[in-house]
């Protein structure tokens, strides 16, 4: 047997030791770096990812800014209200949470499914929209569970409030939730309950009217809920605009439209272009829009034939008839046709094998140029649109700012349309026919023009200069527009205004219109816009009267005018869709805006005080043959008064 030994057992019991220590050692070191690596080299990453946990970071969104008319009456402003939002990274079952939310509350499938997919395309760090505008006993069956729907947070908002509904909602427009193209990755823009300006002067003016968000930060719980705020960085609310508009002026004409079935008129300044008035019939309710219309009222007011979407003002687009002959009569001054030439009119003009009727079926007999306006013959400009030519005439148009849009501070304008011969040959790849001159010369055929583009030129004619229209009011002297002046001999502006006085005066055509009050009288011209072409055949077995054809197959009545006619300050456009003749249908409006306008005086320059008749005895006008129509397939239609 082996002996061992009290040295040997030592050395033994020693090396076991450090093998045991040398582990031991090994096993700090090996902790002691992993707690290193933990506090030390990644300890800021870590609080970070710790503090995000417990730290929610929040936009604070701007205060939209409020639109005033001209005088500080609000048009839109905002007003708080409360919704509820989803933070997905705060809430372990998003499933389940949902289920609990949806069985508290009524939640329609179609509301649900908005909810799934917003949550599905949204970063989880982003809150989605779960209810806008909620209740307080929503909001009150919403905190009463807090505990049960981690994630669910109640948040303070804003809807856009329009006072004046209808009267306003072409001009101020309405606001609603931005597209997926829209937000992009724009952090505002994907804020729940967050809108952006859809039309009008809320989406000309987005950035203005916007402002710019703040931040906040919030500690929160397990279940997502704040238990206190930490920093905050205060929003910076968006910029109050003031229109020119005169929301007196906007109501009145607004109620006035609303006896006929589709009709616009507008209201401006002569001198700077201000917009005092912009009225589109029919209309909406653009509050609507603010708590997210339904699919039921879109499809409504979408598929509605009179179109109350849109701004007539601006987008609709409109043979201007007989309006246009004041141009056509500015054109032939400049060029240096002599006024006082004669023309006959037998109530026909021939040209080849095609026969272009006037309006009055036996003629009017000899006409020069001021009677030509005054009773608005179409032989007469016939013959003058034959003298000056289709080119001449598309320059004036251009000057007096036809077919081209007139750059005003509102979206969705329409460029209407001038031909001249050079387009006719891109467009159709053919020339210019005599004929088309002739129906150019009474404002049909391919002429197109808004209603602001026809206030545009009128506003020219009156005051000689490069008026440009636009809606947002000057804030000081500094700020107001400068135009400079058309380039038009004074005389031949003063001739056609001269004109257009006559037409308001006994044996003018919109004689029974005329204001009757001395220093306040109108001068203006009535239009009358043909919808569709009568062939001869058709003309052989009687054309039926405006009054006795289905409503869309009337002629669209037209009136520009201006007034006061010897120192004119105001003008207006007014178009009644389908509304007949001219002088009947629209001419009577702009009797009733002009006398209200220069009641109230937005520009502050008539005399006062002033005492405007409601009405006045009427002075007939010439009568009216409704057989309006030139009998020829090819060309469109000639219409006149």
């Amino acid at each position: 047997m082996r002996v061992v030994r009290d040295t040997d057992l030592g050395r033994l019991l020693t090396r076991r030791a450090l093998i045991v220590g040398g582990l031991q050692v090994g096993l700090f070191g090996l902790l002691f770096s992993r707690l290193y690596s933990l506090q030390i080299a990644q300890g800021g990453r870590f609080r970070t990812l710790a503090d995000e946990n417990r730290i929610s970071t929040r936009l604070v969104l701007p205060e939209r800014g409020r639109i005033l008319d001209r005088n500080g009456t609000v048009l839109a402003m905002p007003e708080k209200n409360f919704r509820a939002d989803l933070l997905p990274e705060q809430t372990p079952d998003i499933r389940a949470t949902l289920q609990r939310l949806f069985s508290l509350l009524n939640f329609e499938p179609a509301e649900q499914q908005r909810i799934l997919k917003d949550i599905k395309r949204s970063h989880s760090r982003l809150p989605v929209l779960l209810r806008d505008n909620i209740d307080w006993e929503t909001l009150a069956l919403l905190e009463l569970y807090t505990p049960e729907l981690p994630g669910v947070m109640i948040e303070a908002g804003e809807v856009r409030n329009y006072p004046f509904k209808e009267n306003t909602a072409h001009i101020v427009g309405y606001v609603g939730a931005p597209t997926d193209q829209e937000a992009g990755d724009d952090a505002l823009l994907n804020e729940p309950g967050f809108r952006i300006g859809k039309s009008g002067v809320e989406k000309f003016y987005e950035e203005n009217l916007q402002g710019e968000p703040g931040s906040v930060q919030l500690e929160v719980n397990a279940y997502g809920q704040q238990v206190r705020e930490l920093t905050r960085e205060e929003s910076t609310s968006g910029e109050a605009l003031k229109l020119s508009l005169d929301i007196n002026l906007q109501e009145f004409a607004q109620n006035r439209l609303l006896q006929e079935r589709s009709a616009s008129a507008i209201i401006m300044d002569a001198l700077d272009g201000g917009i005092y008035a912009m009225a589109s019939h029919p209309s909406f309710d653009p509050n609507l829009f603010s708590y997210g219309i339904t699919k039921e009222n879109w499809g409504k007011m979408n598929s509605d034939s009179l179109t109350p979407l849109f701004n007539k003002t601006l987008t609709g687009t409109y043979a201007p008839g007989s309006t246009f002959k004041v141009v056509v009569a500015l054109a032939a001054l400049e060029d240096g046709v002599n006024p006082h030439t004669h023309v006959f009119c037998p109530g026909y003009m021939d040209l080849g094998n095609h026969r272009f009727h006037c309006w009055k079926k036996g003629g009017h007999g000899g006409m020069d140029m001021h009677n030509g306006i005054v009773q608005s013959c179409d032989v007469f400009f016939y013959h003058l649109g034959q003298k000056v030519g289709i080119d001449k005439i598309a320059e004036m148009a251009a000057r007096l700012g036809l077919g081209a849009k007139t750059g005003i501070d509102l979206p969705h304008e329409k460029p209407g349309l001038i031909p001249n011969s050079e387009w006719k040959k891109k467009q159709f790849t053919e020339g210019w026919q005599p004929g088309e001159t002739l129906v150019a010369a009474i404002g049909q055929g391919y002429i197109l023009a808004t209603p602001l583009q026809m206030a545009v030129a009128t506003a020219r004619i009156s005051s000689g200069l490069k008026i440009a229209p636009h809606i947002i009011h000057p804030d000081s002297e500094a700020e107001k527009p400068v135009f400079a002046p058309l380039g038009l001999k004074p005389s031949s502006l003063a001739f056609i205004r001269d004109a257009m006085i006559g037409v308001v005066s006994p044996g003018g055509t919109a004689a029974a219109s005329r204001i009757g009050v001395p220093g306040y009288e109108m001068g203006g011209k009535t239009g009358t816009s043909q919808v569709r072409r009568i062939t001869r055949a058709q003309r052989a077995r009687g054309v039926p009267k405006n009054e006795d054809r289905p409503w869309e197959e009337r002629d669209h009545a037209l009136f520009i005018a201006f007034a006061p006619s010897q120192n004119p300050r105001y003008v207006a456009t007014v178009v009644v869709e389908h509304g007949g003749g001219g002088s009947k249908a629209a001419a009577p409006i702009a009797r009733e805006l002009l006398i209200e306008t220069m009641k109230r005086d937005p520009a502050k320059t008539l005399p006062a005080p002033l005492v405007m008749p409601v009405s006045v005895k009427p002075v007939p006008a010439p009568e009216e043959d409704e057989e309006l129509f030139q009998e020829d397939e090819e060309l469109p239609g000639a219409v006149g008064q």
